[in-house]
């Protein structure tokens, strides 16, 4: 059960700058017209393969949904998903370098993916001209705009609104932080959302106690 009192902020990060990812991908898209590097997959390959064997192996999607990735970055996610035989996909970044590296690792791969410039937080009310998804992703972006030097708290309660109207009624929205927990997840999310599934993820222990470095959580939209 999440607390009712406030989780404390995270420091500030250039990671939550559009100017520091717009450099990254810039690079990694030199990388990949040199050397076929796609670039850095974030939170690593086993935390993209457990959110895939999950849709994958649900009754509540099908390979014909809907699923919008939420900062993309190079596309690898939806490349997962799309070698799996999902059809339906998007991936949205607001960085134009990143969607340029996602269309050209996509396109290597012969793989039917639409990518879109996109920074939804200009439009919470309508993003992406008010389409809605069956399904939401989300792996690290929420991370990102938690770590902005300006008014992080304000730009997380415009995503959490965007999130809610991008989302179909019976839809799913997974989320995957390594920055808050899911106590604290559920408690900024409990306006429109209910958890409806944890992903299992990698434990470590120190001095005694069980933890995880990184949380993936499912929820599902309020119906009142």
């Amino acid at each position: 059960m999440a607390s009712n009192e406030e989780p404390s902020e995270l420091p500030t990060s250039e990671l939550g700058t559009k100017e520091f990812w717009d450099s990254s991908y810039e690079l990694e898209l030199n990388n990949f017209d040199d050397h076929g590097d796609v670039g850095e997959i974030w939170f690593g390959e086993d935390s993209a393969t457990r959110i895939v064997r999950w849709m994958s192996s649900n009754d509540i999607i099908s390979s014909t949904d809907s699923i919008v990735d939420l900062g993309c970055g190079n596309g690898m996610l939806l490349i997962e998903l799309a070698e799996e035989g999902f059809e339906n996909l998007l991936g949205v970044d607001y960085s134009e370098a990143a969607v340029k590296l996602a269309k050209k690792v996509a396109t290597a791969q012969n793989l039917d993916i639409k990518f879109e410039t996109c920074d939804i937080l200009d439009d919470a009310a309508k993003p992406l001209n008010g389409r809605q998804f069956k399904v939401v992703l989300d792996k690290g972006t929420y991370d990102a705009i938690s770590l902005s030097p300006e008014n992080a708290p304000e730009k997380r309660n415009i995503y959490i609104e965007a999130v809610h109207n991008l989302l179909e009624a019976q839809g799913s929205f997974i989320l995957t932080s390594c920055n808050w927990t899911q106590v604290e997840l559920e408690l900024h999310f409990q306006k429109y959302f209910k958890l409806f599934r944890v992903l299992p993820t990698p434990k470590f222990q120190f001095g005694g106690k069980t933890g995880s470095t990184v949380t993936s959580l499912v929820f599902r939209k309020k119906t009142s």
